[in-house]
């Protein structure tokens, strides 16, 4: 299975490419938006600021939405799972694909202990942003294709600050200061705000679950 990894200078794609090699996956990298009919899946990665996505134009929009069309699945990783909705405040200027509803927005440290709102058991000082570091996935809805096989409360690796809004395509979330959608499916859209190639069995075990689907399309 050839699988499309877009390159659009916003992260190193070494790992990913060796994550989806061990599970069997022919990687390609595409020149452009035309390479995307050679790929059974296609993944759009990325780490940094979402004014980075401006690199893929309209020309890659068209394409990667014409491979949704013919049944391929696209999967967004972290800043890619944010490119995956409108846009960002991060970079009001810069649609995203448009495939998911809503605009991502700043992830909140949290509210105080002390202030109205704040929990119980909330320490008197912000949460760190950006969110860096091992944290669990709550499955909020139990029929994921993308998540079959992973338990309630896998722990992944994050390092970002801005996170998609909610909408009906979350299927688990994750708890820095608030909660946010960490994992997203709707039809072939997947998106993970993790980086599953950083993060063991169960990042493996989300990459094998997206190449299935593929497969399957």
């Amino acid at each position: 299975m050839i699988v499309a990894l877009v390159d659009y200078r916003a992260g190193n794609l070494t790992s990913v490419r060796k994550a989806l090699a061990t599970l069997g996956a022919t990687v390609m990298t595409p020149e452009g938006p035309d390479d995307l009919r050679q790929a059974a899946a296609v993944i759009v990665p990325g780490v940094g600021h979402f004014e980075t996505t401006a690199a893929l134009d309209a020309g890659w929009h068209h394409a990667i939405r014409a491979r949704l069309d013919a049944g391929i699945p696209l999967l967004g990783i972290c800043l890619g799972q944010q490119w995956l909705f409108e846009g960002s405040e991060e970079a009001s200027g810069v649609p995203g694909l448009g495939v998911l509803p809503g605009r991502c927005i700043k992830l909140s440290p949290g509210t105080p202990a002390g202030q109205p709102g704040a929990r119980a058991d909330t320490p008197p000082y912000h949460l760190k942003i950006p969110h860096v570091g091992w944290n669990a996935l709550r499955i909020i809805r139990q029929d994921s294709v993308l998540l079959r096989g992973v338990p309630d409360h896998a722990q992944a690796y994050f390092t970002h600050s801005y996170v998609a809004p909610d909408s009906s395509a979350t299927i688990a979330t994750t708890e820095h200061g608030v909660a946010f959608p960490s994992v997203v499916e709707q039809g072939l859209v997947f998106g993970a705000q993790f980086h599953p190639e950083k993060s063991s069995e169960v990042g493996l075990l989300l990459l094998r679950n997206f190449l299935a689907a593929a497969q399957a399309a």
